[in-house]
């Protein structure tokens, strides 16, 4: 399988969407400043989610983007895969024909771990996400202590 930063980058900003959308619609302008991921890219990420119809647009002053349905009913499949990431780790693609016309020896291997991975992405709910971003700390406001010749750093 291949996971590129198309699909990071997706679940990133779903995620960051979803925390967000309490409070009305969520601004790519502010997913973009809060994940640092440019927002020409999330403009074509959105696109691809809203006509797989897992975001929704909002027009006008104080629009932005909400969630379509549920956060417990959008999985981390459902985002990878409406942004065109492969779920593939076939070298062929999955038509089986790895070695010229022919399947590679290995290639059940790869189609099991392609089913193994898709289960796993499937089960995993954008609200088990938000979940586990609110339950551990995001920040830390304390300075850190330096390593011996090392500078002072301070999390934030």
């Amino acid at each position: 399988m291949r996971l590129t930063t198309k699909g990071r980058f997706a679940v990133t900003a779903m995620l960051d969407l979803a925390m967000h959308s309490s409070h009305g619609p969520v601004t790519l302008a502010g997913i973009s400043e809060r994940q640092k991921i440019s927002l020409s890219y999330l403009e074509q990420l959105f696109g691809k989610l809203r006509r797989r119809a897992i975001v929704e647009s909002v027009r006008g002053p104080g629009g932005g983007y909400n969630l379509a349905r549920a956060a417990a009913e959008v999985s981390v499949a459902d985002i990878i895969i409406a942004v065109e990431e492969p779920l593939d780790s076939t070298q062929c693609g999955g038509r089986e024909n790895c070695m010229g016309d022919k399947r590679c020896m290995t290639h059940e291997l790869w189609e099991s771990l392609n089913e193994t991975v898709y289960s796993y992405l499937s089960s995993v709910k954008l609200s088990q996400l938000v979940e586990s971003q609110t339950i551990r700390p995001i920040s830390v406001t304390k300075p850190c202590k330096p390593a011996l010749g090392s500078r002072t750093a301070t999390l934030v």
